[in-house]
């Protein structure tokens, strides 16, 4: 992939996202999957097969990119065992531990307003 231009509107995007602290964290954990895989991952290690499996409807492609995207954002370790089969666990970071609490209130706002949406 090539070098993105400085002015670029994707760069600039970028710029505003570093600037406000709520746009940054909603980029974080935002999309399909990402919450998802780290609600999996609350209560402890688990390898990609099992993650794969307890998520419904996510393909193998994206599994490989949301946990690359997580890993490299510091929400996620990989943990690489040499064995074979090669052996891989994936856990939360403490960074990602501290959003526990936040994605549980965001949970119960979704369960209360869930319905509201559904009438519009």
């Amino acid at each position: 992939m090539g070098k993105r231009k400085e002015n670029s509107t994707n760069m600039q995007n970028e710029k505003y996202v570093l600037e406000c602290d709520l746009a940054y964290a909603v980029c974080k954990i935002g999309g399909r999957w990402k919450i998802l895989i780290l609600g999996k991952l609350e209560h402890g290690k688990l390898r990609y097969s099992e993650l794969r499996n307890l998520i419904d409807g996510i393909t193998e492609r994206m599994l490989t990119l949301q946990l690359r995207e997580l890993e490299k954002e510091g929400l996620i370790t990989r943990t690489v065992y040499a064995e074979v089969p090669p052996k891989v666990d994936y856990e939360l970071t403490e960074i990602a531990k501290d959003l526990i609490p936040i994605w549980r209130q965001l949970e119960n706002w979704a369960v209360k307003h869930k319905e509201v949406s559904k009438d519009l």
